[in-house]
């Protein structure tokens, strides 16, 4: 508060006269800015530090996004815990879901994976 007081006074004494009510609202839309910019720099942060997200019996449920990043690899670095090999394989990608058989891992086929998407272990 003692801060928004020193704005007031600041701006009062910057620019002369003006009402309180227009001092009030110059420090409101001054903090407002600041408050926006301040969730912008959160959401580009979070953004750019999303990974992949595992779901099931794993020790670590967010794997770092790299370039090439497969789902073989993922679960890998996940550190799959369950005492059995998952059977299904669920793939949710921008609100679209794939679901697989865990087979195909075994046989060889890997999938690529995007920043964002969330594999779920049954």
């Amino acid at each position: 508060m003692k801060m928004l007081s020193a704005i007031l006074m600041l701006t009062l004494a910057a620019t002369g006269c003006m009402t309180k009510t227009e001092a009030r609202l110059k420090a409101q839309n001054a903090f407002l800015a600041g408050q926006n910019e301040a969730l912008q720099r959160q959401a580009q942060a979070a953004a750019e530090a999303a990974g992949v997200t595992i779901v099931g019996a794993v020790r670590n449920s967010q794997v770092p996004w790299v370039a090439g990043l497969t789902l073989a690899q993922a679960i890998a670095t996940a550190d799959y815990t369950g005492a059995e090999a998952p059977k299904q394989i669920v793939i949710t990608r921008q609100g679209d879901t794939a679901t697989l058989d865990a087979k195909v891992l075994l046989n060889g086929t890997d999938i690529p994976l995007e920043k964002g998407d969330v594999i779920e272990l049954r």
